[in-house]
């Protein structure tokens, strides 16, 4: 495995790459993987000649009350466990190598990026979508990969990519959880022994919602209640929002067909939790008065 931390390293080795007429598929994490991460790496393994996976914890999405400075890094740690999984490139740039001195250029996608969470989080998507294009031109991979959990960020990469013609496709992953449901993510390790045994109830009342929707219920209100009220009846968890959007565009629904999203965001204690789901229907149910 070839680790590099230059763009004038990577690109040299690429170059050998795409000379072999070789298919690269890439991986942008922040580091400190669980099995959702190493899902992704396994996926382009599988339909790629080529893996390139990035570890960079990018300051520029994370807002001044943010946990930057808490976020989970043990890049000794990942190193070894990718080794395992065969990844061809770790590329590991500092910050000067991605955002040089004097640097005054970022991405904004309008609109999505101000709903659900980046309602809550301020210039968070603009951050995300400025250093993924960035990681792209640098890596020019063939496949990006990404996982559903960040359901709003795939949307937002989804739509820079079309609208600036990257010349990638892009491969979601469905979200990697824990046997009892709970979405694998780097910040479950600061929940408490008790806020872990309660933050399942999150998958728990999204899938029951699930049910009650492909069984008929048509009515937003009546959904995002009944999550709210199975979250606050088992947990301690204090919610941030629930949503019903449409998975594509993320406009909020007034009924529910086609590709309904369910997205939520709770705090444990300071730990914030994102998971969804996503239902298609084909006809839109009936509101039941």
């Amino acid at each position: 495995m070839h680790i590099v931390k230059t763009i004038k390293n990577l690109r040299q080795i690429l170059h050998q790459v795409r000379r072999k007429g070789q298919k690269i598929g890439f991986v942008p994490t922040m580091g400190y993987f669980h099995e959702g991460h190493l899902s992704l790496m396994r996926q382009a393994k599988k339909e790629c000649d080529i893996c390139v996976v990035s570890v960079y914890v990018n300051p520029k999405q994370f807002g001044p009350k943010e946990d930057l400075g808490r976020y989970p890094r043990d890049i000794k740690r990942d190193t070894m466990m990718i080794k395992k999984e065969n990844v061809d490139i770790l590329f590991i740039p500092s910050d000067n190598v991605v955002y040089p001195n004097c640097y005054l250029t970022y991405i904004d996608v309008e609109k999505i990026s101000n709903t659900l969470c980046g309602q809550y989080r301020p210039g968070h998507f603009k951050g995300v979508a400025t250093v993924v294009a960035k990681l792209l031109n640098m890596v020019q991979p063939d496949v990006l990969y990404l996982g559903q959990k960040d359901a709003q960020q795939v949307v937002v990469l989804k739509t820079m990519a079309a609208d600036l013609n990257f010349p990638v496709g892009i491969r979601v992953v469905p979200t990697a959880r824990e046997k009892d449901g709970l979405a694998m993510s780097s910040r479950n390790i600061r929940l408490s022994s008790q806020e872990r045994a309660q933050a399942p109830v999150l998958y728990k009342a999204l899938k029951d919602a699930a049910r009650h929707i492909k069984a008929g219920e048509g009515s937003v209100s009546k959904i995002i209640g009944r999550i709210q009220k199975t979250i606050t009846q088992y947990s301690s968890g204090k919610i941030q929002y629930v949503a019903c959007v449409d998975a594509d565009t993320l406009e909020p629904l007034k009924i529910l067909k086609g590709n309904i999203l369910i997205a939520l965001a709770v705090f444990f204690g300071k730990t914030r939790l994102i998971d969804n789901v996503i239902i298609p229907i084909k006809k839109s149910n009936k509101v039941q008065n």
